[in-house]
């Protein structure tokens, strides 16, 4: 793994994902690090260690999957008083929505396309 569990509770400042176990934070991990790796085409067995940028964006996505797992499992709260009600729900939180291109972009492998290439001059 790329990251511990213990540096993925240092990191956050979202109670639920502190109080996850490490068994369910492993897994947080192991999400990340598998989209990170489809996201980049690159599973790193080159480097000698993981990157910085490339770690960073791991401890953001597995914070942010125990976020989500967590409000998941509470579902939607609801109340009434009289006749007043609400209902109140945690957002979840989106990978596209993290801005992790900036820390993984440089670490692309672009893959050719599997079919024909086509270069066409003028005549």
């Amino acid at each position: 793994m790329w990251i511990t569990p213990s540096e993925v509770r240092e990191y956050s400042d979202i109670q639920a994902v502190r109080e996850r176990s490490d068994s369910k934070l492993n897994v947080d991990i192991t999400r990340a690090q598998q989209y990170i790796i489809a996201y980049t085409h690159n599973d790193f067995s080159d480097f000698e260690e993981i990157p910085v940028s490339v770690k960073t964006a791991a401890l953001i996505l597995a914070e942010a999957y125990g976020h989500n797992a967590n409000i998941s499992a509470k579902g939607i709260k609801s109340e009434t008083f009289d006749d007043y009600s609400y209902t109140a729900e945690d957002t979840a939180i989106s990978a596209d929505s993290l801005d992790l291109a900036a820390l993984l972009d440089d670490y692309v492998i672009v893959k050719p396309n599997s079919g024909v290439t086509m270069r066409m001059r003028k005549l």
